[in-house]
């Protein structure tokens, strides 16, 4: 049992080295989610990334704009609309070419931040601004209020407490949506929830090659996550492994339906790489991004907007807060 006087010595030995630890010249190193969040406008330089999906970063960057023909940005006070160019002019084709399908236009989710780099909340990836969310729900038929793009919530498309998608809910307008989607050439991969995949192979007729890109993952079932390959010229993009040639249909698929994928992990939970990540960790271009110049101003380096409708106007903000309830975000593997 520890005495009174030891007990005593060990207390101002910890209090000692917590005065070293917060001594100014020891101060810990910012996280780099906090300087990237803390960026309104992208690097006015030339468009490129660096690093890899869930550890980079870029500059060039455009945002897309709030009121397009076909889409629509949802939670616009989260200030990520942004993306390298390639991403966002395939958003635009993707709005026009699949409302030719018969999807009535894209409500389009988080892309990333202006310079990119890790986010505060919710994303491992997106940090190159080659990943987009697109929700799973049909754009209406009117322009939302500033207060509809922060609140609505997107509309699963699972049954309730399920794994498997409700048929009065899918149609064959979202399966086209993706097929479309899966079509260019610069998508790499789709992630979606493993019920829609099945979905998918159960009823896909005729040319299934695109399947392959249709990727299954924890999540994804109030949105679909685009990602496209590094851009030519990003020297220092790292790309992903591609997809199996096959289309997926088979007994990986099957583990979803599984309990595996869906047991709690043990031990206790690591911390989220965002939340440790410093600039040391990034690519050392990556600092570079964070010093760089930016535009005069975000209408300068909007594009893609519709002269006949825009939305009010919100103040844009990484830290603005916003409401949990059905949030469509990748949702991780559970954890005890």
């Amino acid at each position: 049992m520890m005495t009174l006087t030891a007990f005593f010595r060990a207390s101002a030995a910890a209090a000692l080295v917590a005065a070293v630890a917060t001594t100014p010249g020891q101060a810990a190193e910012p996280l780099a989610k906090e300087l990237f969040g803390a960026k309104r406008l992208p690097a006015a330089t030339a468009p490129k990334t660096w690093g890899f999906y869930s550890k980079g970063c870029f500059s060039g960057g455009v945002a897309i704009a709030v009121d397009g023909p076909n889409w629509q940005a949802m939670r616009v006070s989260r200030n990520r609309r942004w993306g390298h160019p390639q991403m966002i002019r395939l958003i635009e084709r993707l709005s026009r070419e699949a409302a030719a399908d018969g999807w009535p236009g894209l409500l389009v989710g988080d892309i990333s931040q202006p310079r990119g780099g890790p986010m505060l909340t919710g994303h491992a990836s997106h940090q190159m601004g080659l990943d987009a969310d697109i929700w799973l729900t049909p754009m209406p038929d009117r322009r939302l209020t500033a207060s509809e793009r922060e609140n609505m919530s997107a509309t699963s498309v699972l049954k309730k407490g399920s794994l498997y998608v409700d048929d009065r809910i899918w149609t064959p307008a979202h399966a086209a949506l993706l097929e479309r989607a899966a079509s260019y050439r610069e998508v790499e991969r789709i992630l979606v929830h493993p019920g829609i995949k099945k979905k998918l192979c159960d009823t896909v007729t005729g040319n299934r090659a695109w399947l392959s890109k249709i990727r299954p993952f924890w999540g994804h079932h109030y949105h679909f996550h685009v990602r496209i390959g590094c851009p030519d010229g990003s020297t220092g993009c790292r790309s992903q492994k591609p997809p199996p040639a096959s289309d997926g249909c088979d007994k990986s698929l099957a583990w979803w339906f599984t309990e595996e994928p869906w047991r709690p992990a043990k031990g206790p939970a690591k911390p989220k790489a965002r939340d440790v990540m410093v600039m040391k960790d990034l690519p050392a271009a990556c600092r570079h991004v964070l010093e760089a110049p930016a535009p005069v101003s975000e209408a300068a380096v909007t594009i893609g907007g519709s002269d006949a409708v825009t939305a009010p106007p919100i103040a844009a903000s990484a830290f603005a807060a916003t409401p949990r309830r059905e949030i469509p975000l990748p949702e991780p593997r559970p954890r005890r």
